[in-house]
């Protein structure tokens, strides 16, 4: 149902509301459609520690923390010194590789992408980020919209990866891709040590649904704000002597 230029969800000809009470409109009915059939997929018992999408979207409506856009942002640049993908452990030469192979493909995709010089660390010590690179990659989260970011956040905040977020949601890699690389090491100690299969396939397909989630949330909450940005850049151009 469309409201004041955003969308509404009806559930039994109700209106959805979010937690804090506020009427469940979000920015495209890509969205609203998606969120209704995470609706329509419970069962006979609703559990919404499963529903990631309405979770992100009463997050982004309900606001309960009163973020600003640019709170969101500095909350995603805090893990740009502590990313998954910039600490390479050269104590196996084996694990070493993989992470050459595996990683700095990404890296190097990232620092031709957004104009920057990310190198990774070789030891326990953070990465050496310049001001001017993270104002580069800061200066890209800002082009979103407060709906997108929150979705950035959340899938930043899953894969512990700044790098491998964005490579995901320009569609470097896919998701499954994106959550194995965020998890290498641990995938090569496994083949030496064995894992608890119950255990390890229980976290890996709930990261894998919660990465998931939050990358669809920023491609349909971002559709119809690119969209807009592409219009207005034409409008430009046409007036460009």
């Amino acid at each position: 149902m469309r409201n004041d230029g955003k969308f509404e969800v009806t559930l039994d000809q109700r209106k959805l509301k979010t937690p804090n009470g506020n009427v469940f409109r979000v920015p495209s009915e890509s969205l609203a459609r998606a969120v209704a059939t995470e609706w329509d997929s419970q069962k006979e018992k609703i559990e919404l520690g499963t529903m990631f999408l309405t979770g992100l979207c009463s997050t982004a409506i309900d606001n309960p923390g009163n973020l600003t856009k640019y709170q969101l942002v500095d909350h995603i640049i805090k893990f740009i010194n502590t990313d998954t993908i910039l600490f390479f452990s050269e104590e196996e030469d084996e694990l070493y590789d993989l992470q050459k192979k595996e990683w700095l493909p990404i890296i190097k995709w990232a620092c031709q992408r957004y104009e920057i010089n990310i190198k990774p660390s070789h030891s326990i010590q953070e990465p050496d980020i310049s001001l001017q690179d993270r104002e580069a990659i800061r200066k890209h989260f800002l082009s979103y919209d407060q709906w997108s970011l929150n979705g950035f956040s959340y899938a930043v905040d899953t894969l512990k990866s700044v790098f491998l977020t964005l490579a995901c949601s320009e569609r470097l890699v896919d998701v499954d891709r994106a959550v194995y690389l965020s998890r290498l090491e641990e995938e090569y100690q496994c083949r030496f040590w064995g894992r608890v299969e119950w255990a390890h396939d229980a976290d890996h397909h709930q990261t894998i649904a919660r990465f998931a989630a939050s990358i669809l949330f920023i491609h349909l909450s971002s559709a119809s704000h690119l969209s807009q940005k592409k219009k207005c850049s034409k409008a430009e151009e046409m007036l460009m002597p």
